[in-house]
């Protein structure tokens, strides 16, 4: 890799005479840093963060009906309404619920099986990045006569039973489930208690890292509940400040972070006739994981247990014959993993109604769907090759056929696929260059197919099985033509070796009015946690807008994947194993060199920022990589894996006991000596997931080394930092940085 000389010191020695002596004849014109001088602005701060000019027009509430051929959608007006429509004709068929009979201002619904039923929400309130609790509505489409679910606390996680006789649901911890038929509410469990014993939904840890909300199930047969409880007495506590009034709140939750003690997750079986909870026990290990439940066709329960490595995962079957208080359990399938077993196999198991069932793996170095039989016999491996099935869409039973995603043709792209349960008849549905997803019917005679690229807005279609097009829904074509229109720049894919012959993939945004003459400042933008991926032949959302606008300041933008990003196989993702932030640092710094040794790229103004895990990514680089990059913003960072949950956490590192050099060697704040660049550290103070905590010890670290920085801290606000004018005042702030450091 080539790299600037030494005895280039200074930017006015480089502008005045390049690299090495000077030279009074040369073929190619020597490149001159950029001037920046005012240009005619496209796209505006305003067109991003207030209007949203850019963003594409969507295509929501379409819920696939059990017939597979309609769905329904919530028609609006004084009261929401209920509508059914056709998916081949796009026709609406029937009103399902008339807003003005049931008279209530519903936020979301759900149906019972038969169709019978709808739960309506209302006054939501959001919890965490998945939960929310509501006020509940039972309304029957046969009376249109209207049940209030439950009295007191809102409540989280309803579910009909299978029959539609029964809904259960969490109120304030515990579970209780109301029969419909007599309007009499049974309470399942008792001792759910804020901060100290869950039932019935996951807590903060497996929320946020197995997204684990409801934890409990109910039978095929409507007769049985199974749900683990998480009693939280040992987990330490973390408090957060809201401000506003005269004195702050402080707002208490439990929160393990890396190598600190976990809720004790248990699982049990409740039976409603006989008002009788039993206990599961799958072995004497206390300190595991439960991320899953699963009910068979035949009414056998299934259930997910994972060692805290979490790089072995075992399904055990309960055994409900013994009569005992106690159910026992025997394990029909193990998947153990030299790194770590991805959370993306939890939810990609399917029963057969023989009782065979699908499951993807990574063990052949990349993820694949095999088929086992009921006693957990590999049967075959239905899909196989040098790339991973990133999702797993289901099982049409009726023929036999399985349909998926993958990045068969690149890791930049994702299709859609249908293929027998023998492996034979791999058919792709999408031939859209790009990024496509799915949405099909229970039936799988249709989905909603979702694709877009780089120069496409999010087209969106009803598509058949064999992937023919019935009708288009949305095709964004006057944000197209409006984008065109302007002639704005569009990424650039690029891919190039760094020094141990490593393959990484990158895009790049230039000027308009771009001069391979001259030497032009780099803004890099990075998120590189494991199994991420930021290039991509996708649509994408406002920040790329955002850099879209620093274009026209005169800025070169680019992303690369590192190693530990996706859509490369496990090998590629999993590299990072227990160093998290070394190979993913040395790959940015690369990365940096690389367009350094480029002749349109001023390698004294190279610029680097992220959120998040880029955000320490962003960090860590500016420090490690002073000679290099002269520029970082950091977006809530991760400043030590320490601060970090255990689950997310331990699954790539082990905990601090096992690693703490693995902890402690790629810690930000072990590297502010460093710090010889501009950096501009961002937080927000009410963050639950990476907490403040992380920017205020680095910024104890900054300040005992005595380095400068700026700071822009967002009381109240969570991770994502918005509400209100708060995305625009970041990104305005984050602009101005550039302008003045880069």
């Amino acid at each position: 890799m080539l790299q600037r000389p030494l005895y280039c010191i200074t930017i006015l020695s480089f502008i005045l005479f390049g690299c090495g002596a000077p030279k009074t004849v040369t073929e190619t014109p020597i490149p001159q840093t950029v001037v920046e001088t005012p240009v005619e602005e496209k796209i505006s701060l305003a067109d991003i963060w207030s209007t949203g000019k850019f963003s594409p027009q969507g295509v929501w509430g379409m819920n696939a009906m059990k017939d597979g051929q309609h769905f329904s959608r919530i028609e609006r007006g004084r009261y929401p309404s209920i509508a059914k429509y056709n998916y081949k004709t796009g026709q609406k068929v029937s009103t399902i619920l008339d807003g003005t009979m049931a008279t209530t201002n519903f936020d979301s619904y759900t149906f019972s099986d038969d169709e019978s039923k709808i739960l309506l929400s209302t006054d939501t309130e959001r919890i965490y990045r998945h939960s929310t609790k509501s006020n509940y509505v039972i309304f029957d489409t046969e009376t249109g006569e209207t049940m209030t679910l439950a009295e007191g606390a809102k409540q989280t996680y309803p579910a009909f039973s299978p029959d539609g006789k029964k809904v259960a649901y969490v109120q304030e911890n515990n579970i209780y489930y109301k029969d419909l038929t007599t309007g009499t509410t049974h309470a399942v469990t008792t001792t759910g208690k804020w901060n100290d014993v869950i039932h019935g939904m996951g807590d903060w840890v497996y929320e946020e890292e197995f997204v684990l909300t409801r934890a409990y199930e109910w039978s095929p047969d409507s007769n049985q509940i199974a749900y683990f409880s998480f009693d939280e007495n040992e987990v330490n506590m973390f408090r957060m400040d809201f401000y506003g009034d005269l004195y702050p709140s402080t707002y208490e939750f439990k929160y393990p972070k890396a190598g600190e003690v976990n809720s004790v997750i248990s699982s049990h079986l409740y039976d409603l006739s006989a008002n009788k909870t039993l206990d599961i026990s799958t072995g004497d290990e206390e300190d595991i994981y439960f991320p899953r439940m699963k009910w068979t066709p035949g009414n056998d329960l299934v259930i997910f247990k994972m060692n805290r490595h979490q790089n072995e995962l075992e399904l055990h079957k309960v055994n409900q014959q013994t009569g005992s208080m106690t159910l026992n359990t025997s394990v029909f399938l193990k998947e153990t993993n030299p790194y770590f077993v991805s959370e993306d196999v939890l939810d990609e198991m399917e029963f057969l109604p023989n009782g065979d069932f699908l499951w993807t793996s990574e063990r052949s170095g990349f993820k694949h769907v095999y088929l086992y039989d009921a006693d957990g016999t590999l049967k075959n491996q239905i899909t196989d090759g040098e790339y991973d099935v990133t999702t797993l869409y289901g099982l049409d039973e009726e023929n036999g056929k399985i349909f998926y995603q993958a990045a068969e043709n690149s890791p930049l792209e994702r299709q859609v696929y249908s293929i027998n349960l023998d492996g034979t008849g791999k058919t792709l549905l999408t031939n859209e260059a790009g990024w496509s997803t799915a949405q099909f019917t229970d039936s799988f005679d249709y989905f909603i197919h979702r694709y877009s690229s780089t120069t496409q807005p999010t087209v969106i279609a009803v598509r058949d099985r064999t992937g023919k097009e019935v009708r288009t829904l949305e095709d964004n074509a006057g944000l197209k033509a409006e984008v065109d229109g302007l002639g704005l720049p569009t990424p650039e894919f690029f891919d190039f070796k760094t020094v141990d012959g490593t393959d990484l993939n990158g895009w790049m945004l230039k000027p308009e009015n771009f001069d391979p003459n001259v030497a032009h400042p780099v803004l890099m933008f990075v998120y590189g946690g494991p199994g991420s991926q930021t290039v991509k032949n996708q649509w994408a959302a406002s920040n790329y807008w955002w850099h879209t606008y620093l274009t026209q300041k005169g800025y070169i933008v680019v992303s690369v994947d590192n190693r530990g990003t996706g859509g490369r196989g496990q090998e590629f993702k999993k590299s990072t194993y227990q160093q998290l932030g070394k190979f993913e640092v040395e790959d940015q710094i690369a990365a940096a060199k690389y367009l350094g040794a480029q002749d349109y790229v001023d390698a004294d103004r190279i610029g680097i920022w992220g959120w998040s895990y880029g955000g320490y990514m962003s960090s860590l680089a500016l420090f490690k990589g002073n000679d290099v990059f002269k520029t970082a913003i950091a977006v809530a960072p991760v400043t030590n894996w320490r601060y970090y949950d255990t689950i997310y956490t331990e699954r790539y590192m082990r905990t601090p006991q096992e690693n703490p050099d693995g902890y402690d060697d790629n810690s930000p704040i072990n590297y502010v000596d460093m710090l010889e660049g501009n950096y501009l550290l961002v937080h927000g103070m009410g963050d639950d997931n990476v907490h403040f905590q992380n920017t205020v010890d680095l910024i104890s670290a900054l300040n005992a080394a005595g380095k400068q920085y700026d700071l822009a801290v967002y009381p109240n606000k969570n991770h994502g930092i918005y509400g209100g004018n708060t995305r625009y005042h970041l990104f305005e702030k984050m602009t101005n940085f550039l302008l003045e450091n880069l």
